[in-house]
This record gives C-alpha cells, sequence and structure tokens, in this order.
C-alpha cells in the first residue's frame, strides 16, 4: 500500500511535529513506507491531498486537527473529479478540533489509531457541499466532511482560532469558554431555512447546524443521530430565546439531551437552503465550515453520497 501523510505542524500546539520520531516509526511498523509532507499555510493540505492522489497513493492520512482533515478530504474530491479515485483518507487526529475523529469513535493512542487503520477496510462516506458567500463578498464553495452551521458557531470558530491558547489547553474547555462569551454578545440571526422542497422555516436563531457527523464545537453532540452513510443530513435548528436560559442549557448539548429542548427544532434532508430573513446584509449570519468561518450566508448545503473512500 502507498502511504502518504500530511502533517500540520503546528497542530495541538506543535505536540505532533514534536514527537514525529516516535510517530514515523509507529507508522513504518504498521503501514511500511510512507510519504510525509508538511503544510506551511492555509489550502497547502488541499494542495498536497490532490498531488497524493495524482501520484496514485492508496491512502492519504490528515495529522492534524479538523481544519487539516477537512482540506484533505476537499483536495481528495477534488481529484476524484479529475479521474484520480482510489485514494483513501486517514485520521491521525491533534488540535483543538477534533471532532470529526470523536465521531468516528478513534482512540486517543497514535498506537491504536494506527493499528486501526492498518486492519481496517476501506468504506464509503458521504461528505456535504456548501455554497456561500466568502470574506471578500464573492461566491465560494468547497466540500465538509463533519459539520458545516451557521450563526453563534461562526463566531466561537473565530474566537477560538484567534485564541493564543488554541492547542495550550483542553479543547473542550476552549470551545466551552468561547461559546460563553461569544455568547454574550452575539446578535441574534432572522434568517429563512429551507429542508428539500419543504415549507421555509423562518425565525430568529442563534444556530443552524447541517450534520454529516454528529459532534462539533469540543465535543458537542448537535446532532446525536447523524449518520455518515445515510445519504442525509440531519439539520439541527437552535431558535432564539433568553440568552440566560439558553447559556444554563449549552450543558445539554455534549450529552445530546438538547433533542426535546423547545428552543430546538431538529429534521433530515439533502438540500439546504439559508437566507437572510429580509435580505439585509446585518443578517449575514457566519458559516463554521468543519471548525472554520470563511464566510457568510446566504449558503446552500447539498449532499454527495458515499463520495470519498475513508479508511480509520
Amino acid at each position: 500500500m502507498k502511504v502518504g501523510i500530511i502533517l500540520n505542524p503546528v497542530a495541538g500546539d506543535g505536540q505532533l511535529k514534536h514527537d514525529w520520531a516516535v510517530v514515523a516509526a509507529t507508522v513504518e511498523r504498521y503501514l511500511g513506507r510512507f510519504e510525509m509532507r508538511e503544510t506551511l499555510a492555509e489550502g497547502d493540505a488541499e494542495r498536497l491531498a490532490i498531488e497524493f492522489a495524482a501520484e496514485g497513493y492508496d491512502l492519504v492520512i490528515a495529522a492534524g486537527g479538523s481544519g487539516t482533515a477537512s482540506e484533505v478530504a476537499d483536495g481528495l474530491l477534488q481529484a476524484v473529479r479529475e479521474g484520480h479515485d482510489r485514494t483513501a483518507l486517514g485520521l491521525l487526529p491533534c488540535g483543538a478540533g477534533t471532532d470529526f475523529a470523536r465521531g468516528l469513535n478513534l482512540p486517543d493512542d497514535v498506537d491504536a489509531i494506527l493499528k486501526r487503520i492498518a486492519d481496517s477496510h476501506v468504506r464509503m462516506m458521504d461528505v456535504g457541499r456548501i455554497s456561500y458567500i466568502d470574506d471578500h463578498g464573492a461566491l465560494a464553495s468547497r466540500h465538509f466532511i463533519n459539520i458545516a452551521s451557521l450563526g453563534l458557531s461562526g463566531h466561537v470558530d473565530r474566537a477560538v482560532n484567534a485564541d493564543k491558547r488554541k492547542g495550550r489547553i483542553p479543547a473542550k474547555a476552549l470551545f466551552l469558554w468561547r461559546t460563553v462569551t461569544e455568547f454574550l454578545s452575539y446578535r441574534f440571526d432572522d434568517v429563512v431555512v429551507t429542508i428539500d422542497d419543504g415549507e421555509p422555516i423562518e425565525g430568529r436563531i442563534a444556530l443552524v447546524a447541517v450534520a454529516n457527523g454528529p459532534f462539533f464545537g469540543g465535543g458537542m453532540m448537535i446532532a446525536p443521530d447523524a449518520s455518515l452513510d445515510d445519504g442525509q443530513f440531519d439539520i439541527v435548528i437552535l431558535r432564539a430565546a433568553g440568552k440566560i436560559a439558553l447559556m444554563r442549557d449549552i450543558r445539554l448539548l455534549y450529552t445530546g439531551q438538547h433533542r426535546n429542548h423547545p428552543a430546538v427544532t431538529i429534521g433530515r434532508g439533502r438540500k439546504v437552503l439559508v437566507e437572510p430573513a429580509d435580505g439585509a446584509v446585518h443578517n449575514g449570519a457566519l458559516v463554521d465550515i468543519d471548525g472554520e468561518a470563511p464566510g457568510r450566508i446566504p449558503a446552500e448545503f447539498e449532499i454527495v453520497p458515499r463520495a470519498l473512500k475513508l479508511r480509520c
């Protein structure tokens, strides 16, 4: 098997890079010889994934956080469109955002993760595709493997990614702290949500999550019933309510107990459109795409069934 690894050297405050000699020996023990390439800037993981796929690699392991995994997956999907469809995605999670790996029940130990990859078989997973407005006002699109959302989560992403403590304190604690602090200043957004060809849902929201996997935000089980291979999104709408009550109930998101909360609506579908309720610029809620916040609504989400090979 031809194996490539894309390493984000700053993930987890550089811990994986620091321990790389030991990690590399473990990779060779379970998977044989491999090629490792490092990212230097945003977009590198996507580019390197395309290169690996074009060179005929069977497996590309994303070594980093959720952002790295998402970029690698997006690169592999672009390579499929170019006819390079043999490459599977693997994960070696490290960093502040490892929610996709959490949804796969990956172990924490590097040795155990690599053994699981070596013993596993390739399976096909769904991915999402989102079109949105980027920070320069241009239409943009990309794939996501876990969850894309909008509202409070976009603000939290930007705060977490700018926090100098990222990678130095537990991800769950950092995301929870930033969720609370951003929520205090957050202005609820008025949006219209249309799922497939259903009746539009209009309202003031704190969050809309379009989920392929169950976890986001450093361990919040926002979509408890989401599955990577059922051909549908789970769509979770958290409506605006009293901030004190919502802040008190944030804890319910970590266990999935928010299903029956009066402010929560959960639906399922293959396509989701979210627009500002009155078309006003001030209602352009920030989007979150696998832990990154590159733009705002209007946004359209589409499921792409069984589009990506996964080996984990």
